[in-house]
């Protein structure tokens, strides 16, 4: 399970066997949340408070460029469809 980053008591990563469309999960003390890339939106949460999910939610976004490229690095180049 590879570890994008850790911020604010959230941890952001990716897991081993994933899927396109690029998404990262992160998870909190309370819950789990999950954000497709491009662009960033809230696929599904269980438990995360909701001022949780909006600040994970503008992490993701400031750094989209940076999940993107771990994506690729990690998984093999395979880039997202447009």
């Amino acid at each position: 399970m590879p570890e994008i980053f850790r911020m604010f008591g959230m941890k952001f990563f990716f897991f081993s066997l994933e899927h396109l469309p690029i998404h990262i999960h992160v998870r909190n003390a309370d819950g789990t949340a999950k954000f497709e890339i491009e662009p960033v939106k809230l696929v599904e949460s269980k438990g995360m408070k909701p001022k949780d999910l909006v600040l994970a939610e503008a992490l993701v976004e400031e750094r989209k460029e940076e999940i993107i490229k771990k994506w690729n690095e990690f998984h093999g180049g395979k880039e997202q469809k447009k």
